[in-house]
């Protein structure tokens, strides 16, 4: 049984996990009876409440991660999962939907996943959960899982371990986002104090990262009405639509955070464009000062190293002389530059 980790948010950055499956080819069997305990799949009993780690016979929650073909090929024949609603459970483009089929229901899912540490981008991917009346199909991308903790405690059926299961990770969007903005604004002081475009490129980064993040979160928002009105249909009791209100209320604020954070920084990239481009102007007036400093002492120099009768050419201290007036008048400049209004 492979271990699975969630998605550990830290500050200022994030840790994600990934893991790589590597499945030998199977024997060719008949339709129907494909040797389901030969796949790369984690199961899951819903037990006193908590979902417990089991064998493939008394499982009613699967996990399938980053499918193959044999697994696609399991899913679509002994579970009649369509093929094209599985392939958009690990698009990261699709959008988020409900879709009614004979034997299940399938839930395509926006979920924040992954973060680039060295460009500062955030994404977003879709899973699937297809809910049956005696197990949950969980197909998702990238590792996820387990399914521990106090978000999954007390779970009393299927269709409560799903909406579980989906407002886990509507709160992965909210703790994301104090994420983002936290990094938002240590790169704030950076740019400050900066004079090149690399703070302002992963400022872009972290804007387009909140346009990702608006377009799952109104796509799952369409979502969620729309399994409310379905609820009857697919098993919701009394307290698993004040949990799906919850979600409802939750994906909500997530959008209306995230919305406020892309306004700010689309309002505030201009000024932080200016403040690089002062900083620079600033530099480049320091450089121009210091080079007519020095451009007193190089005239006067210049004067006495005349190749004709000059004064002071006989004095004895016409070498200090010379250095005196040399500093002098660079000291003049930088005088008139300080005091200059």
């Amino acid at each position: 049984m492979r271990k699975r980790s969630l998605f550990l948010i830290k500050t200022p950055s994030l840790t994600k996990s990934a893991e790589n499956k590597n499945v030998s080819p199977l024997p060719k069997t008949q339709r129907g009876h494909i040797p389901e305990n030969e796949f790369m799949i984690d199961y899951y009993n819903l037990e006193n409440g908590r979902l417990i780690v089991c064998k493939a016979e008394q499982a009613q929650v699967f996990l399938v991660t980053s499918p193959n073909d044999q697994e696609k090929t399991l899913l679509t024949q002994r579970y009649q999962i369509d093929e094209h609603t599985l392939n958009s459970a690990l698009d990261p483009d699709e959008l988020a939907r409900l879709e009614k089929e004979p034997n299940h229901s399938a839930v395509i899912f926006k979920i924040p996943i992954r973060y680039n540490p060295d460009e500062l981008e955030f994404a977003v991917s879709s899973i699937g959960l297809f809910l049956f009346p005696e197990r949950i199909i969980l197909v998702a991308p990238e590792t996820i899982g387990p399914f521990g903790g106090k978000a999954f405690s007390r779970l009393k059926s299927l269709p409560e371990t799903m909406l579980k299961i989906i407002s886990h990770y509507i709160s992965h969007y909210m703790a994301h986002l104090q994420v983002i903005d936290q990094i938002s604004d240590a790169l704030a002081d950076k740019i400050s104090a900066s004079m090149e475009n690399k703070y302002l490129l992963q400022l872009f980064a972290l804007e387009k990262s909140l346009v990702y993040y608006l377009n799952a979160l109104t796509s799952n928002g369409i979502l969620m009405e729309k399994i409310k009105k379905c609820g009857e249909s697919l098993g919701f009791v009394a307290e698993d639509m004040e949990l799906l209100d919850d979600i409802i209320i939750e994906n909500s604020q997530s959008f209306k955070l995230a919305k406020m954070y892309s306004n700010i920084l689309s309002s505030m990239m201009d000024a932080r464009v200016s403040i690089v481009n002062n900083n620079l102007n600033i530099l480049m007036k320091r450089l121009n000062i210091i080079t007519i400093s020095l451009m007193a002492p190089t005239l006067v120099v210049s004067i006495f190293s005349m190749n004709v009768a000059i004064p002071l050419q006989s004095h004895h201290y016409a070498f200090w002389i010379i250095l005196f007036l040399s500093v002098f008048s660079m000291l003049g400049v930088l005088l008139f530059w300080k005091f200059k209004k």
